[in-house]
């Protein structure tokens, strides 16, 4: 026999689909449900969450302000390797999804549940990132995913239950279902409706947080970004948390166009999907981190980092965040910035974010090496010759052989 489920812990954002979770959940099991709203910076007004969660009965309702530790915790950690999905995209889904899977988890077990739940659809990666970061934290919680389970299999027909059971449906600015969004300090995302045909151009009212880089100031805006053991600490000078510096930068990005994405990726489960991320600010400090690593690190530092990059992408990507290599990786990756601080100037203008200047306390680079001039640093010219015989020896030798 099947144990009956007690308490359930939901992921709750107040939106269409987990407002019809949340009523599909307290009918099918007939149990309380907690439900759990996770403060990204998401840029909602969170209080309407609460007043719909409590309208549907629910008794205990979380609240929990997560910015800072999203930031500090997540985020940072994440632009230290200069993380990019298929060379393009900055993961702000995917590296939102473990905190909120470590939080769920955590009420859960204060609460006494014994199942958790949430909102991701059956043919998105959300499910996956969810569901691992669970069985990473605590195996003995039932995880339950609607999608999978009821026989809504459209968006139409989640309409239709919506309305047979009097819930709210929120509209977009011309009255039409809004497309399916995601938003938190580091990005928003925009998947669905004419955006499923990648041949269509994105309309412009789709972007939310950045104006049209043909439409941004004419004028260049200069800002500096100061860096301690790799994360970000300081803008134009003034130390600032690490939520609060993203959101000022997100609103200089903003302003000038920066950070627009329009993506074809390759999901972990076999598919493909379209969507236009906006990522101002994670855009503008990928860039400043990655000057202020180029005076910083050392060659082969740098470019093994590189080389991992895309293989420690992949596993954010996938919902490996808890996972035994990513933290091996993550140590690695930590272990390189231990002298990556100075300040970087950046030049925001019409869609770019361009490194200007960088300096450092801790810099490697030698203008007495590298000058043109005559330098008082000893550089015999005559070495490189030897150098180029030895690494032109093999090449002799494959000549040779080949006849050439």
């Amino acid at each position: 026999m099947v144990k009956k489920i007690e308490k359930i812990v939901l992921a709750y954002s107040g939106g269409l689909d987990t407002s019809i979770i949340l009523k599909w959940l307290q009918e099918v099991y007939e149990c309380e449900v907690v439900t759990f709203t996770a403060d990204l910076g998401q840029g909602e007004e969170l209080e309407p969450a609460r007043a719909k969660a409590a309208m549907s009965g629910v008794k205990d309702i979380r609240i929990v302000d997560l910015r800072e530790e999203f930031v500090r915790d997540f985020v940072f950690p994440m632009l230290r390797a200069n993380t990019l999905y298929e060379g393009q995209y900055l993961l702000g889904s995917s590296i939102a999804r473990p905190l909120i899977a470590k939080h769920l988890v955590g009420i859960a077990r204060e609460v006494g549940a014994d199942a958790v739940a949430h909102g991701a659809t059956g043919k998105g990666n959300d499910q996956v990132r969810f569901e691992l970061a669970v069985n990473a934290l605590d195996p003995s919680l039932k995880v339950i995913a609607p999608w999978r389970q009821w026989n809504i299999r459209s968006r139409t027909q989640l309409l239709e239950y919506a309305e047979n059971h009097q819930i709210p449906v929120p509209s977009d600015k011309r009255g039409e279902a809004p497309f399916s969004t995601d938003a938190n300090l580091l990005h928003t995302s925009t998947e669905g409706k004419i955006l499923e045909d990648p041949a269509q151009v994105a309309p412009d009212y789709i972007y939310q947080r950045t104006v049209d880089p043909v439409d941004a100031p004419d004028v260049p805006e200069i800002i500096t970004i100061g860096f301690e053991a790799g994360d970000p600490v300081s803008l134009n000078g003034a130390a600032m948390t690490p939520a609060a510096l993203l959101s000022e930068l997100n609103g200089l990005g903003g302003r000038h166009g920066v950070g627009r994405l329009d993506l074809v990726e390759n999901r972990f489960i076999g598919m493909k999907s379209r969507g236009i991320y906006e990522t101002p600010g994670g855009t503008i400090l990928l860039s400043a981190h990655r000057g202020i690593e180029s005076i910083t690190l050392d060659r082969a530092a740098a470019h093994l980092k590189d080389e991992i990059m895309p293989r420690y992408a992949e596993l954010i990507y996938n919902g490996f965040w808890f996972a035994p290599e990513r933290e091996m990786l993550q140590a690695l990756i930590d272990r390189s910035q231990a002298f990556v601080s100075g300040e970087v100037a950046i030049r925001l203008y019409k869609g770019s974010a361009s490194v200007i200047s960088r300096a450092s306390p801790c810099s490697l680079y030698s203008a007495d090496l590298v000058t043109f001039e005559e330098s008082a640093v000893a550089y015999d010219h005559h070495d490189a010759e030897g150098f180029i015989r030895l690494n032109g020896l093999r090449l002799r030798s494959w000549a040779a052989r080949n006849g050439r």
